[in-house]
């Protein structure tokens, strides 16, 4: 989990890596099972609302490490 979440963020720590656990199950029930993710955002609302918010930060940590990766 360690590498992964580095390679994936730039860096790691315990915050970073049960952010990413969180993204990476949500993601793949969304993928697997649509309407129970469906379900659970409409009877959750505001876990959506935290859950968009984990994306949006995951996503915006992996684009400022493939960018500086990309720096020589």
């Amino acid at each position: 989990m360690d590498k992964y979440t580095e390679l994936l963020l730039g860096q790691t720590n315990e915050e970073l890596k049960e952010k990413e656990k969180v993204w990476a199950l949500y993601s793949h029930v969304a993928k697997s099972m649509p309407a129970l993710a469906k379900h659970w955002n409409e009877f959750y609302p505001e876990a959506k609302e935290q859950m968009k918010q984990l994306i949006a930060e995951i996503k915006k940590l992996n684009e400022e490490a493939r960018g500086s990766a990309k720096k020589p």
